[in-house]
């Protein structure tokens, strides 16, 4: 899947810096890695409709504890590479949710994903719920523990559709649920809404990307 090679490329090489922030580290001439992106809003104090949330989407180079949706009943691992490879086409994705909390639901978009970071074997992402027009998220979620998050995938690669669970080579991320933990594809996923300051967002996924 060249698609997201080219739009890792294009993102690594062109995005201005004051729309887009992503730390790059030099491995070898002309090779760059990238590790955590996040797409910087103006700060809005009291902004009706936007209610910060974190979460933890995925695990890389780790089977799936139960087959996710689409994987025809396999386990998947996600790799290292593919989710640095994938990265880029997280931010702007939309986060849905299904009623009852048990899936996805593509058209029941409720926020938007605006930075990713891969952090040791945890891919987390952040971003807002649009509370305003969705009040059910926070009376159900500000108070619930228990949920998780399945992201969705487009052009993936299967290294061998033949073994018992798949290894996902290349994907594309375009979207991601919000669910109950126990019905998600893995077990160490979480979802956390927060009213934490605009600027104190940012601030910690500039944090973040000064590690790498």
């Amino acid at each position: 899947m060249e698609y997201a090679a080219e739009l890792h490329r294009r993102c690594a090489g062109v995005a201005r810096p004051w729309a887009v922030g992503g730390k790059e580290r030099l491995r070898n001439p002309g090779e760059l890695a990238m590790r955590a992106m996040a797409v910087e809003f103006p700060l809005v104090h009291g902004h009706p409709n936007r209610l910060p949330f974190e979460g933890v989407l995925t695990l890389v180079d780790v089977a799936s504890d139960k087959a996710p949706s689409g994987a025809r009943g396999h386990r998947v691992v996600l790799t290292r590479a593919a989710a640095e490879a994938a990265l880029p086409s997280l931010l702007g994705m939309a986060v849905d949710y299904k009623s009852g909390w048990d899936g996805h639901d593509a058209r029941q978009k409720c926020g938007i994903i605006t930075s990713a970071e891969l952090d040791g074997k945890q891919l987390t992402v952040s971003g807002f719920v649009f509370s305003r027009d969705f009040p059910e998220i926070e009376q159900r979620l500000g108070i619930n523990a228990s949920m998780g998050m399945s992201y969705e995938l487009a052009e993936a690669h299967v290294a061998d559709m033949q073994a018992q669970v798949w290894t996902l080579t290349r994907a594309t991320f375009t979207g991601a649920a919000i669910l109950l933990r126990e019905k998600a594809a893995y077990r160490g996923t979480s979802f956390r809404l927060g009213r934490l300051a605009m600027g104190e967002q940012c601030a910690a996924a500039r944090a973040a990307r000064s590690r790498y």
